[in-house]
């Protein structure tokens, strides 16, 4: 099987709508050409900036203007990263995805302290996975001399269904972000959410956004929306297992040597319905109690998940080398001080603005 590029949203459609037996075989069929269906790849997600962020994504807790029970902390330090690294790493994790609730990422003191952030964990023969937002050419050039691994920058949506979701960025910033990372050794990691109100066409249209890159993402986050109070998705009921195994096994179809993350939402999901999604190709979760801010699985009841199903860990740098560390007093790339104009669409989502009105009374 080779993997296509040029795939629509009506190919992507007869895929997701077949009878679920024959999806779920097709899926597993693939899955198996490409991967080892015995093994996982577990990773940890570390929050060293949370809270306050400028944005206004419907369904995120930490957006500065809806008012929710999140507790707000500034940029961690190294030695708190890295001792939560080893611990990750004791407990099965071979990657550490750190994650800032910025928007973009600026030059400056903050930005230093990542790369030593990054540099340090990639020592301890861990990926190095960050999200941080949007970013240049020039800081992802800085990123994957430090060693960073992988970039995660989710497309959240279809194009279309994103303007109701986001209105303080456009969607053509998230596929800029990513051609800065392709211009470096990092991997992408990029996927969305599902349950947001979204049709299935826009999730045909978020899985066409990402086949169609060439190359397709090294790894696609498959979340399921978990509702929170005080933002403008809040009221959102939860999907249905079956809407989240046919992504998976969708996704896994149309990019098949792409890792299909199991990401948010797994705290409602039963084992039985875990294990369906490993089935249908999903080979990559979040360990620990919790992804950011939402909860996860405690890693114990994951680990006795994994030996009920015959799973195992995956090792760091299977399906890549290990990137080298370059010193600060080394690099090639230096502060810019670049001040880039991302986009602002600024049109009015009228559950945004409600959740807006909600905090302020608060």
């Amino acid at each position: 099987m080779t993997t296509k590029h040029n795939w629509t949203i009506e190919e992507i459609l007869d895929i997701y709508n077949k009878p679920f037996m024959d999806l779920l075989y097709e899926a597993a069929t693939v899955h198996r050409e490409f991967h080892d269906p015995n093994t996982v790849q577990v990773s940890t997600l570390l929050s060293i900036k949370t809270g306050g962020c400028p944005e206004d994504c419907g369904y995120c807790p930490q957006a500065a203007r809806y008012h929710t029970d999140i507790e707000g902390n500034d940029l961690m330090g190294v030695q708190q990263v890295k001792a939560q690294a080893l611990r990750a790493k004791a407990s099965g994790s071979s990657r550490v995805c750190m994650g800032a609730a910025w928007r973009n990422v600026k030059d400056g003191e903050e930005f230093e302290q990542v790369l030593e952030m990054v540099r340090t964990i990639n020592k301890l023969e861990m990926e190095v996975c960050c999200t941080l937002g949007m970013l240049t050419e020039n800081q992802a050039h800085r990123l994957a001399e430090a060693g960073l691994y992988a970039y995660n920058h989710n497309l959240d949506s279809s194009e279309e269904y994103y303007k109701e979701v986001i209105s303080t960025r456009g969607f053509e910033d998230r596929l800029k972000t990513i051609d800065n990372v392709r211009k470096t050794n990092v991997t992408v990691c990029s996927g969305g959410i599902i349950g947001m109100g979204e049709s299935t066409k826009d999730r045909a249209g978020m899985l066409v956004a990402l086949a169609t890159l060439n190359p397709q993402p090294e790894s696609v986050p498959i979340n399921a929306l978990v509702a929170v109070d005080g933002t403008p998705l809040e009221d959102q009921e939860p999907i249905p297992i079956w809407d989240m195994v046919r992504m998976v096994a969708t996704t896994r179809i149309v990019m098949p040597q792409t890792q299909v993350r199991l990401s948010a939402g797994r705290t409602q999901m039963s084992r039985e319905g875990q294990a369906m999604c490993f089935f249908a190709g999903a080979n990559s979760i979040f360990a620990g109690d919790k992804l950011l801010t939402t909860p996860n699985p405690d890693v114990n009841e994951d680990m006795e998940m994994f030996k009920a199903l015959g799973l195992n860990p995956q090792k760091p740098f299977v399906k890549k080398s290990q990137p080298e560390t370059v010193e600060s007093q080394d690099s090639k790339y230096q502060a810019l001080g670049e001040k880039p104009k991302w986009s602002r669409p600024g049109h009015k989502i009228e559950r945004n603005e409600e959740a807006k009105g909600k905090a302020k009374a608060v």
